[in-house]
């Protein structure tokens, strides 16, 4: 220890850094290892399997440990994790508003944000003049994770939390979009969708054109993650 003392004084002033400083290099990687574990967790086991969107997927693990590496090694000074943090999410908006990102895929990746931020900061450190470590402990650390990990299963749960679907049709039979022929509306696009639907919302007539705009909500199918689900428009 004295070996690494003495390089690291060295070193320090020479060219302003240390050599290797072991209690930080293990807390590092202990963090590192739980935030890569519940980071995979949430977006590999909670988030694919309904979305199928590796893309997303990949970008959720990404960011989420970029995130965690820059709050740990920015730690000590606020100006300059702020500052870092500010670029981040600029650029993070600026992928992100090139497309229709679905609230799903931005909750989940706030969350995960959020998580590998408490694990970059949860560290303790030791105050010489009092004798005595102040921070977060390991078991606390787990514990935050294994909330983060109960709250997505409690929410991704379909036997805890009814969910549904919406998605928006241009519809050609105006004939029956009046009240009182509801049923025969319903039944006419649950043959045409294959869908189960539960409400019917009607908006913008075109009675030149017999059509309309309606809104359809289903019950949420097993492929539930459908990347074009809430697009407006044909495609060109």
């Amino acid at each position: 220890m004295d070996f690494f003392n003495d390089i690291n004084y060295q070193l320090g002033n020479l060219i302003g850094l240390t050599l290797f400083d072991p209690q930080h290099f293990i807390s590092l990687i202990v963090r590192l290892i739980i935030n890569l574990v519940v980071v995979s967790i949430i977006a590999r086991c909670f988030y694919f399997p309904r979305s199928q969107r590796r893309d997303y997927m990949f970008i959720f693990i990404l960011m989420s440990m970029s995130i965690f590496l820059l709050v740990s090694l920015m730690e000590g000074d606020g100006m300059n994790l702020g500052a870092a943090m500010g670029l981040f999410a600029i650029f993070g908006i600026m992928r992100f508003r090139t497309e229709a990102v679905p609230i799903r895929e931005m909750t989940y990746l706030f969350m995960l944000i959020a998580v590998s931020v408490v694990n970059a900061l949860g560290k303790a450190e030791y105050h010489p003049k009092a004798d005595y470590w102040d921070g977060f402990g390991i078991v606390t650390i787990v514990f935050v994770n294994l909330a983060f990990l109960c709250m997505v299963w409690l929410f991704e749960s379909s036997k805890l939390v009814s969910t549904m679907c919406s998605k928006y049709i241009k519809y050609d039979n105006v004939a029956l979009i009046a009240p009182e022929k509801r049923d025969e509306l319903k039944a006419d696009l649950e043959k045409r969708t294959g869908l189960h639907i539960l409400r019917i919302e009607v908006g913008m007539i075109d009675f030149l054109k017999d059509s309309c705009l309606i809104r359809i909500y289903y019950d949420e199918p097993k492929d539930r993650g459908n990347s074009i689900e809430q697009v407006m428009k044909m495609p060109r």
